[in-house]
């Protein structure tokens, strides 16, 4: 259901989240809708209120087809708000906060779910997950806080991985690579066609580098080393760190130079122009693209570097979680119950671009090769994470757009790079 955030940016200008404290009052609330289905709040007519960033034209309306679902069945009602996704991220601190927040939120799992709540601002939905016995543990394991309770009820997830036209690979006579030596050489080819080979969306979404440091970062150091970095356990400035960032020179000629200026809707439309050669980028970005587009495109995985390193991918998991102020407990849970059904859950996939993976096992992905591609790689892979993120925490992810941007403009200064990253994830970690 991404539309992402990843805001991503939504994905995630990641502007830093300060503390919880110190965003705005709930006199935010109502004027950050950029377009609303239902309104702000609707504890008046006990209607339960969703807050969503989906705001792409098909997740915005694979999202008002299932409110409509679920309205006509009579077993409660829910109303829509459908926010600006950069909006939404900053602005969701205020939302948990405020004196009447909305019930019900999409958004992901991982450590931004668990520190909310571990601030006693999100509803425990165990009873939910009662009826959700089908969910493998593993979703179950992503939804739990650490009291023991689930605070997160997901929706679908989705992969990435290099984006390119079908089209434009025959055209070119290019075939995808599966190591790094032969994606080099793949952007070498490119570059001498005159196509930048790598489109990249830095503008309002300098997020979407993170997608680069986690991939060469699992890919070298392995997906448990990522995960202890990314949680304090390790350092940035560790010589391991800086192996990874001597891999991402190598690929640094084939950068569309013109991609640091634009966000990634603009480079997807770079890559569907055939102005780029590919995009690593989540399936989210589907859904700006026109549907007889999508028929052409297709993906490989991020190349192996190094064979001895566990096979790991980037798989995040969106869903939902609800305000532990919600006026109307049973009502959110009666929504949150619907759309952890497989009628739900295909509804969803069927309105939308398709090209996610629906949480439910019982439900049915989109059968397009795209998406059993996807699923076949998210299969085949030892370890799965989420993204830098939602591995880590909002607070820790302006630190590294400032490093990677940085990194990208200045790769000679890296030594400094990594020093002043090290300096401001303990910030973090330490409070």
């Amino acid at each position: 259901m991404s539309d992402f955030d990843p805001g991503r940016r939504r994905f995630l200008g990641h502007l830093g989240l300060a503390g919880l404290g110190a965003l705005g009052a709930s006199s935010f609330l109502s004027a950050c809708a950029s377009s609303a289905s239902g309104p702000t709040t609707g504890k008046g007519s006990g209607a339960v209120t969703i807050q969503s960033n989906l705001s792409s034209p098909q997740a915005k309306e694979a999202m008002e087809k299932l409110i409509a679902n679920f309205n006509a069945q009579g077993k409660g009602s829910a109303s829509l708000n459908t926010i600006a996704s950069e909006t939404f991220r900053t602005q969701l601190p205020t939302y948990l906060t405020s004196a009447n927040p909305p019930d019900l939120y999409t958004w992901y799992a991982g450590s931004v779910a668990n520190d909310y709540a571990s601030k006693n601002l999100l509803l425990d939905v165990s009873d939910v997950w009662k009826s959700m016995g089908d969910y493998p543990q593993s979703l179950r394991t992503l939804s739990t806080e650490a009291s023991g309770k689930q605070i997160f009820m997901p929706m679908n997830n989705y992969w990435w991985g290099f984006f390119y036209r079908k089209s434009n690979f025959a055209k070119w006579g290019v075939q995808e690579p599966k190591t790094w030596t032969e994606f080099l050489a793949l952007c070498e080819t490119l570059k001498s066609k005159g196509v930048p080979p790598i489109g990249i969306g830095l503008g309002d979404t300098p997020w979407v580098a993170s997608a680069w440091f986690d991939y060469l970062n699992i890919r070298i150091n392995g997906a448990p080393f990522h995960r202890e970095l990314l949680a304090g356990k390790q350092r940035f400035d560790d010589p391991k760190v800086k192996a990874v960032f001597t891999r991402w020179r190598e690929a640094l000629p084939y950068f569309d130079p013109k991609g640091k200026a634009y966000p990634f809707q603009e480079a997807t439309t770079a890559l569907l122009a055939g102005k780029t050669g590919m995009f690593l980028i989540g399936t989210f970005f589907a859904d700006a693209a026109p549907k007889d587009a999508l028929g052409d495109l297709d993906f490989f995985r991020f190349p192996i570097i190094d064979p001895a390193v566990p096979l790991a991918e980037e798989a995040p998991t969106d869903g939902f979680f609800a305000s532990a102020k919600t006026a109307n407990p049973a009502g959110t849970k009666a929504l949150l119950t619907y759309l952890s059904g497989v009628e739900a859950q295909e509804a969803y996939v069927k309105a939308s671009s398709g090209i996610v993976l629906p949480a439910n096992p019982k439900a049915k992905a989109s059968d397009s090769p795209l998406v059993v591609k996807g699923k076949a790689m998210l299969d085949e892979a030892k370890e799965l994470t989420q993204f830098f993120n939602r591995d880590s925490s909002d607070a820790l992810q302006p630190t590294a757009d400032t490093a990677l941007t940085k990194f990208l403009d200045k790769p000679d200064q890296i030594d400094a790079i990594l020093r002043e990253w090290q300096a401001g994830a303990e910030k973090v970690f330490k409070g």
